[in-house]
Formats: C-alpha cells, sequence, structure tokens
C-alpha cells in the first residue's frame, strides 16, 4: 500500500540541509534556466523604525545602502513586466536579532521564484499581527507598482493562522508549500551575511530555517492509478520531459537544478515513480494541487495458510 505525505500538519524535523548555492542573494538578482548569474545593482531601502523597538534608531530617509545589515531591501527588476509576477514565496518570522529592548526582531522576506522581486522589512515583536502582514503586502504593491499575487506561498506552519487570514482578506490564495527554493536559498543567504553583522545578533540561536515533516496519509482514491512503476530515465530525457512544461499545457513542477548550482551528467540515471492512467491529466491537476513532498511504500507480507 502507498502512502502520501502532504504538507498539512507541524511535526517537526531538523533544520533545512545547507544548499549549494551559485549565486549570491545579498544582491538582487535575476535568474532562469541559466547557469550564469545576472547580477543587478542593489537598491537597499533604510527605514528608521522606533528606537524603543529597535537597536539600531535612524533620522526616517531614504538612502542607497550596500553593507548595512540593518537595511531593508525594495526592489524589482526593472526588465520583468510587473504584471507576470502572479506567485510570491513568503516568510514572516522572527530572526536571531534583539533589539534595544532584547526583544527578537522580526522580518517579513518577500521573492517571486526568479528573484525579480525582493523586499525585506523588520518589524518589532509587539505588532506582529494579520492586520501588520496585510498593510505589508498592500505597501509593497503600491511602493513597486506590481500587482496583488494571486498565490502566495509559505513553508513555516507556525505562521499560518496569520498568513492565511491576511491573504483571505486580500483574495489572494494562501499556499502552505515546500516549493520555496528561492526563498530558502535567499534566506541561508541572508543569514550567513546579514543577520550575522547584525549588532544585535544572538550567537548559537537555533537553525532559522526548520520544516514541518507531514505524517503520512493514505493515497487518496481519485490518485489511484491503474498501473505503476519505478523507472528512471538519463537526465537528457529528463529535460526533454521538463520542457513540456514551458512548451505545452501540462500539470506539473520541476527543480531548477541551476538555480541550485547542481550540475548533472546528461547520462545520469534518475529515479522516479511512473503512473498510468487513463486519467491521465486529471490525477496531474489533483497530485501537482496537493503537492506531494514524500512517497512511502508498506510492503505486504502474504503467508500461506
Amino acid at each position: 500500500m502507498a502512502t502520501l505525505s502532504f504538507n498539512t500538519t507541524r511535526m517537526r524535523t531538523p533544520s533545512l540541509p545547507r544548499l549549494p548555492r551559485s549565486s549570491s542573494f545579498t544582491k538582487p538578482i535575476k535568474t532562469h534556466l541559466s547557469s550564469q548569474t545576472l547580477s543587478k545593482r542593489r537598491r537597499f531601502v533604510s527605514r528608521s523604525l522606533p528606537e524603543s523597538s529597535l537597536s539600531i534608531a535612524k533620522e526616517e530617509t531614504e538612502v542607497v545602502e550596500d553593507d548595512d545589515p540593518t537595511s531593508e531591501l525594495s526592489y524589482l527588476d526593472p526588465e520583468t513586466d510587473a504584471e507576470s509576477i502572479k506567485e510570491w514565496e513568503l516568510d514572516f518570522c522572527s530572526r536571531p536579532i534583539l533589539d534595544s529592548r532584547g526583544k527578537k526582531i522580526w522580518e517579513l522576506v518577500v521573492c517571486d521564484a526568479s528573484l525579480s522581486l525582493q523586499v525585506t522589512k523588520y518589524f518589532p515583536n509587539n505588532v506582529i499581527n494579520s492586520i501588520t502582514l496585510k498593510d505589508a503586502i498592500v505597501s509593497i504593491t503600491q511602493d513597486l507598482g506590481v500587482p496583488l499575487p494571486e498565490k502566495i506561498r509559505f513553508f513555516r506552519s507556525q505562521m499560518q493562522t496569520i498568513i492565511t487570514k491576511a491573504c483571505k482578506e486580500l483574495a489572494i490564495k494562501e499556499v502552505p508549500s515546500k516549493r520555496c527554493l528561492s526563498l530558502f536559498l535567499w534566506l541561508q543567504e541572508r543569514y550567513d551575511t546579514v543577520y550575522t553583522r547584525h549588532p544585535g545578533f544572538q550567537k548559537g540561536s537555533l537553525p532559522l530555517l526548520s520544516l514541518d515533516n507531514p505524517f503520512p496519509m493514505n493515497l487518496p482514491e481519485n490518485l489511484f492509478g491503474e498501473k505503476w512503476a519505478f523507472v528512471q530515465l538519463p537526465y537528457s530525457a529528463v529535460r526533454e520531459e521538463i520542457s513540456d512544461f514551458d512548451e505545452k499545457f501540462v500539470f506539473g513542477a520541476t527543480l531548477d537544478l541551476d538555480l541550485l548550482g547542481i550540475d548533472v551528467d546528461e547520462n545520469t540515471l534518475i529515479p522516479g515513480l511512473s503512473v498510468a492512467s487513463s486519467r491521465a491529466k486529471p490525477l496531474a491537476a489533483w497530485m501537482n494541487g496537493l503537492e506531494v513532498c514524500s512517497i512511502r511504500l508498506k510492503q505486504t507480507v502474504l503467508k500461506d495458510a
């Protein structure tokens, strides 16, 4: 019997493994399916916060800062059509940084999959609620001239209530998801190059990135196929299949190995699970909508009477 795991529960696991990087995420960059990193000019917006809330208090002004870890970022790639950005990846959580009151500073981090959109905002811990988040989302659209997204993906289940409420008030579909690759890499980079340099950084803090490990659930009947098998294809053939997502109307999602900086030989065999069904298209749509993150198989041993 096969069981599937979905992104719907709250059992904790160790922190996300470190991922290899092909580029620095401290600078606004634009990445596509290419191994080259197209670095963009930094555009940091430094905004002062109340002295009672943050350890760094400045006069309210906009300046260009390249090395100030207290600066906030508000960036939209000028070569990108703002209307084309329909999905955001979002994290709203406390950081291992203390303000002047000894309280943790919170941060909102928003990007899209290609990092054409990059926004960071700091908040004191006494204003954390769905209204603050909703207002911040609206301010991003107003400041950068981008429309509200159709979907917002997030991976922290402990923030689900706040994020869900804020999204519903703005008619945005919230999606608990592990498909936040660009966000994961950027947060990891910010930890290494921004948070650790902040004057309020707490040494020995818990890992910033930790994911839920969902309990497995039985395979829903609408995902049953007539036949299934473990298969493998050379990476060159997998790339051809991936091209269907760009050239044809098919359901599914892919992993950007170039963004991860992973180089795979064209002849490397990639394992997978193949499902044959007369309802292939609806089955693929349901599977993609549920965002299956892992598969566990149970072997049933039959004994002779």
